[in-house]
């Protein structure tokens, strides 16, 4: 039950203290994405931590008003794949960044996704080809998302488990 409280509780979070995280925080929530599970055990993914606050403010470009939070964040974690190991890499990814936001909200961090995959930055270039001239990642690794990561600055309440739409579940046939 402690995994669907923390399920409840977590939220999206944009705005951030701008307290430190502690690195061992930092290394537990990348650890939960390293053990996330991916078909066959490809485990194409690979992650860019980046806590360098100039570097933060450049990547807060890279979508069009959906990346601001990155100015106020302690960290990003950018997940890209290569896209030669799997070709389900988009669904590894999307567990790992899951797997992630889980386990930092479970450790007292807010966190938000940031779509990436599919998406521009404010210059008009894609936002992969935007973090690739930062960040310098190889052609062949493809961008999913990137995770911010700060200190709470004011927790949402949590999801309401009356509000839980069970409509959405059929059984046998739809």
């Amino acid at each position: 039950m402690d995994l669907l409280k923390t399920m409840e509780n977590r939220r999206s979070i944009r705005k951030y203290t701008g307290e430190e995280i502690p690195e061992e925080k930092i290394n537990i929530v990348l650890k939960a994405g390293l053990l996330s599970a991916s078909s066959r055990g490809k485990k194409p993914w690979e992650f860019i931590v980046v806590r360098n606050k100039n570097t933060l403010l450049k990547l807060s470009k890279c979508r069009v008003d959906s990346a601001k939070m990155l100015v106020g964040a302690d960290c990003a974690i950018v997940v890209i794949a290569n896209t030669d190991l799997t070709d389900v890499w988009i669904e590894d990814c999307s567990i790992v960044m899951a797997n992630m936001h889980l386990m930092a909200d479970s450790l007292g961090i807010g966190s938000c996704w940031i779509q990436g995959r599919l998406r521009n930055a404010e210059n008009g270039e894609s936002t992969e080809r935007y973090l690739r001239s930062i960040l310098h990642f190889p052609e062949n690794y493809k961008l999913e998302a990137l995770l911010s990561l700060g200190m709470i600055n004011n927790r949402p309440a949590p999801h309401n488990s009356d509000e839980i739409p069970f409509e959405k579940i059929h059984k046998e046939i739809f």
